[in-house]
């Protein structure tokens, strides 16, 4: 069961607008996620794929789907973490995402780690 504690990681997300890269005058507004995935569990466990569900401030929504995370499908000890950093790009200045990253752990237990929803806007005072 997914629930089962020795199969569980904790997400933490950190965002930045990446001005330089964004031309609002041309409806582009590019955004920068890091991504933390602390295994929690007792076994080691390999992150295989991502699900993303992204949308934009008009509510349009896109899914992205696809392996392992910037072209890695890291493996996990328990109580070890693994960073990565991607980006994002919306027609509206800000947007949202969240989704799911599909594991195995090394006892070929497959499960789901949550990505809690996360917003992706710039921040107050910036022009």
């Amino acid at each position: 069961m997914a629930s089962n504690a020795q199969y569980a990681c904790e997400i933490s997300v950190v965002t930045e607008y990446l001005s330089a890269q964004s031309s609002p005058e041309a409806g582009q507004y590019v955004y920068a996620y890091t991504i933390t995935i602390r295994n929690t569990g007792s076994v080691q466990a390999q992150l295989i794929s991502r699900h993303w569900v992204i949308t934009d401030a008009m509510q349009q929504v896109r899914e992205v789907k696809g392996l392992g995370v910037v072209g890695d499908q890291p493996l996990i000890a328990p109580e070890d973490e693994y960073s990565y950093t991607s980006s994002v790009m919306f027609s509206t200045p800000s947007g949202e995402m969240f989704g799911t990253f599909q594991m195995v752990a090394v006892d070929g237990h497959w499960f789901e780690v949550d990505v809690p929803t996360f917003w992706l806007h710039q921040a107050a005072g910036l022009h």
